[in-house]
């Protein structure tokens, strides 16, 4: 099991975008990451990862203890982080119809859904790669003997709910061909309902990125152990990718992120190395003092 944590005082806000506050914030934050991947696979599949993951009568039930080392404060965010997943990929991210998302089989042009956009003769709703690989690990957590609530709600943008996903569009002939590629959609709740199909149609631009899963509403205690019961069902193994479950905090600052608090200290221990060089510069060859006969009022005085 693979965790780590960190936590600092809460910086004041009104001290400002400088370097300290912005490391203290980052720093508040505490993180528990566990991949899983490996770990969930029996010890007879190990060396044949692809038999397990593809096999529908083995089962993908694993439980995990992740241990608290540093107070949470609710709300904790739940995400699943995957790496060396292009999600980014050109014929990936074309393959989908915004207008079927909004308008559902009223909008017949899927072409750019290819090729997940008919199945056994019919169109499929949401069409496109994206929508068919849907990620489909589920987690479930335990506090000592009693499950814990997890919030599933409001964590897809409302605006993409609102604007980009029709109220009365339900999913149709999804996920019945005969290679299946991730999730399911309740065929009885309209698309903009489906948070969990929203935030994954939000495409990342990196090959290693997290989407929220749901939430915490209660507060953790260092030194406890949650229990983690998951369905490891989603495959990474075909193209060598990683899987983790992260539990996290928030700070004022946002997630964790070291990149702006280091810029800031870096762009500012920069400068200062310029104003000193340039200092040195000076003391050694100081620009000579012109003569002040030659300014233009004196040049006026002579002339009258």
């Amino acid at each position: 099991m693979v965790w780590k944590w960190s936590q600092r005082a809460r910086p004041d806000p009104a001290e400002g975008l400088n370097p300290i506050p912005c490391l203290q914030g980052d720093q508040e934050v505490v993180e528990i990451v566990d991949r899983y991947d490996i770990e969930c696979i029996p010890e007879q599949y190990q060396s044949n990862k692809m038999s397990y993951i593809k096999d529908s009568t083995i089962s993908k039930d694993c439980k995990r203890d992740l241990k608290v080392q540093s107070h949470m404060k609710a709300p904790i965010y739940i995400y699943y982080e995957l790496e060396n997943y292009y999600q980014n990929h050109r014929r990936y991210v074309k393959s989908r119809s915004d207008k079927q998302l909004l308008h559902g089989l009223k909008h017949r042009d899927t072409s750019l859904c290819k090729p997940q956009e008919m199945s056994n003769g019919l169109s499929i709703v949401p069409c496109g790669l994206i929508a068919w690989s849907l990620f489909n690990d589920t987690y479930s957590f335990v506090r000592g003997t009693t499950a814990m609530n997890i919030s599933r709600k409001n964590i897809a943008w409302k605006s993409d709910q609102d604007h980009k996903y029709g109220k009365h569009v339900y999913p149709f002939n999804f996920q019945n061909g005969s290679l299946i590629g991730g999730g399911k959609l309740d065929p009885n709740t309209p698309l903009s309902d489906q948070e969990d199909l929203i935030v994954w149609m939000r495409t990342a631009a990196l090959p290693k990125f997290r989407k929220l899963y749901g939430r915490i509403e209660e507060d953790l205690n260092a030194g406890e152990v949650i229990t983690v019961h998951l369905v490891n069902n989603y495959n990474t193994y075909s193209f060598g990718g990683k899987k983790k479950l992260v539990l996290t905090t928030s700070s004022w600052l946002g997630g964790k992120n070291d990149f702006l608090g280091l810029a800031y200290a870096a762009t500012g221990f920069s400068f200062i190395l310029v104003a000193i060089l340039f200092a040195l510069i000076h003391v050694k060859n100081p620009r000579p003092q012109g003569d002040a006969t030659f300014s233009s009022w004196n040049r006026k005085t002579s002339a009258r």
